[in-house]
């Protein structure tokens, strides 16, 4: 390339200096002179050394063009690398920036979680140090080794009033309302007392899939020897619950004392959710069945829907007799050295109406009370209960079995009696003795339903022989036949109960009757022995007897009738001034009236020579009670 441009030149220059040769003029030609070789040939010389010298100078312009031309062709070569990276570079930037704006649209969503989560956090926080806060300042469970302690119960300041006394607290002894005759029913009574205050604690812990819990409640609701109403008012803790379960999904068993599966409750048949009436009355309210005793309970769950239970539980005989023989035993005042009251609660005195010759005589005999006596029993209450909620209501349906048994003396009755055995020869002995047993069924159903969300509806109903100590009035289970065997009574329980429960407000209203039928037998001279007698003298029930030696402190009595039917209606509400995590405060008044009828005995005052007294109670209630949160 360099070659064949400076013999480029070179041709150049030759035809530039040839042409130059060719254009001088002829005349000028002539005129000059012809100069000789050799000056020419130094021209010549001289003019190639110039040309020769221009094309060095051209050869290094070219060279150091060349030189600047691949210089450029490198910077060019370097420009399009660079510009191919440059390229790359902006094509991975906007790539980069397309995938920097979705991260910035991510970060944003981010942030903005971040931001909700913070709040709620911050919420969360301040809703856990409120509540970690309230737990140690006014926890609602203690918490040790494992187990939750759940303390409760209440604090209460309560009165009774009655028209006629009874002698007796805030607690009503319904089969004792007096006759007409006592001399109790002249006067009224006022208690104020704070003994129904009551204590408990439960204690929960959690074994797998097991639940373990203790359960205790107490109240003052008992007496020792020494406590009265003077001054100090000392009256004693009784137990009222102790019991420990196990609980499963599906199975529950509690043993200790508790309520009895006779007694209604809210919720299938859990411990703790008794329907008790709403009354005052810690002895609640005629027609309602229960008991608080000794006793082991299984309990089947099938879907919160169905319960099926069995429990046994401890017996005990109540018996009540008129003109009953010295041929019989069933049990024995309680023995202070084996943990039962021995203990005297104080003498008891009747008045005997004589009428000879136009002349009537009363006599007064006193006689000392025993605090307690126990039938020594066979065998323990068996209880087996259904219990459903279909989604409407809570019902129940249950059956009672009880053994009763006496020791038969037939060696023990007087001769004169009529009923003593044939081999005593007129001796009264314990010769031939022997057992007699009695079995005993109940049958009973309670009934819950809801409306409105406000109004509760209850029924409740117990029949059979022997269940008088499963109804609140106390009627007894048995009487005696003349033979020193035992008989059973009939006795039938119901409670008809409506609940409204508003905001602050809770109103109730019961009514209930309790029933036990006459059963008595005629000796082989005639006379009749049993409750409920025909016969029986019930003349002095319409007149006053005289108190007799009792210093003072008893009136006395001349009425021996015996209860056929105990009625109560009780009305009442209960008003909270104040629920919240400081307790709960409630204010109640109650009023009850209560009739007590006997079975028609006979009279000679009367113009049919029989009548069947009497007896009416008029009772208000007040409470004010603080609960523990």
């Amino acid at each position: 390339m360099k070659q064949a441009l400076a013999l480029a030149l070179s041709m150049a220059l030759a035809g530039s200096m040839f042409a130059q040769d060719a254009s001088v003029p002829a005349k000028s030609a002539k005129k000059m002179k012809t100069p000789s070789v050799s000056s020419q040939l130094s021209e010549l010389k001289e003019a190639i050394e110039a040309q020769q010298k221009q094309l060095m100078d051209l050869g290094q312009q070219l060279q150091s063009r060349d030189q600047r031309i691949q210089q450029l062709e490198q910077r060019l070569d370097q420009s399009q690398a660079a510009a191919v990276q440059a390229q790359a570079k902006a094509d991975a930037a906007a790539a980069q920036t397309v995938q920097e704006d979705q991260s910035v649209t991510a970060l944003k969503s981010d942030v903005s979680d971040l931001k909700l989560n913070g709040t709620n956090m911050a919420q969360t926080l301040q809703d856990t140090q409120k509540s970690l806060r309230d737990q140690f300042e006014s926890p609602l469970a203690l918490h040790f080794k494992g187990v939750t302690i759940t303390p409760g119960g209440f604090l209460a300041a309560e009165s009774v009033y009655r028209n006629r006394a009874l002698g007796s607290d805030i607690n009503t002894p319904f089969n004792s309302i007096n006759m007409p005759n006592a001399g109790a029913n002249f006067v009224s009574e006022f208690y104020g007392s704070g003994r129904q205050s009551r204590a408990s604690m439960l204690v929960e812990g959690k074994l797998k899939d097991v639940k373990m819990s203790g359960y205790y409640e107490a109240d003052f609701l008992s007496a020792g020897l020494t406590s009265n109403n003077n001054q100090s008012n000392s009256y004693t803790l009784r137990q009222r619950q102790v019991w420990g379960q196990l609980a499963s999904k599906d199975w529950t068993f509690t043993g200790g004392q508790q309520w009895s599966l006779v007694t209604e409750t809210k919720k299938g048949m859990d411990n703790r959710t008794e329907a008790l009436p709403m009354t005052i009355d810690p002895q609640y309210t005629v027609g309602f069945s229960w008991a608080r005793q000794y006793g082991v309970r299984l309990v089947r769950n099938f879907n919160n829907h169905f319960w099926l239970g069995a429990s046994l539980e401890n017996p005990q005989t109540t018996f009540s007799a008129r003109n009953a023989l010295t041929n019989f035993a069933l049990g024995s005042p309680g023995n202070g050295g084996g943990l039962y009251n021995s203990g005297i609660t104080g003498v008891g005195c009747t008045t005997t109406a004589t009428t000879v010759n136009g002349v009537t005589t009363y006599t007064t005999t006193c006689t000392p009370s025993n605090a307690a006596n126990y039938s020594f029993n066979a065998m323990p209450d068996f209880v087996i209960k259904a219990a459903a909620e279909p989604g409407f209501g809570h019902y129940e349906a249950f059956m009672i079995l009880s053994r009763y048994r006496d020791r038969v003396y037939p060696c023990g009755a007087t001769a004169a009696s009529g009923e003593q055995a044939a081999n005593c020869n007129g001796t009264q002995s314990g010769l031939g003795a022997y057992n007699d047993s009695q079995t005993a069924a109940g049958l009973g159903a309670n009934a819950r339903i809801t409306l409105a969300k406000q109004i509760d509806i209850g029924a409740h109903f117990l029949t059979g022989q022997g269940m008088g100590r499963y109804g609140t009035g106390g009627l007894p289970d048995a009487t005696v036949n003349p033979d020193g065997t035992l008989g059973l009574i009939r006795t039938t329980q119901a409670l008809a109960t409506l609940e409204w429960h508003a905001k602050r407000l809770d109103f109730y209203l019961n009514g209930g009757e309790e029933y036990a039928q006459k059963h008595y037998r005629a000796s082989t001279i005639g006379t009749n022995v049993g409750y409920g007698i025909p016969t029986v003298n019930l003349a002095g029930c319409y007149t006053e007897g005289y108190p007799g030696l009792n210093n003072g402190f008893a009136f006395g009595s001349g009425c021996g009738a015996d209860t056929q039917r105990l009625i109560e209606g009780t009305m009442g509400f209960w008003i909270r001034l104040h629920q919240g995590p400081h307790g709960r405060l409630q204010f109640g008044p109650q009023y009850s009236y209560v009739a007590r009828d006997a079975w028609t005995g006979t009279n000679a005052n009367s113009p049919t020579g029989f009548s069947a007294p009497h007896g009416v109670e008029n009772m208000i209630f007040t409470s004010f009670r603080y609960y523990l949160p």
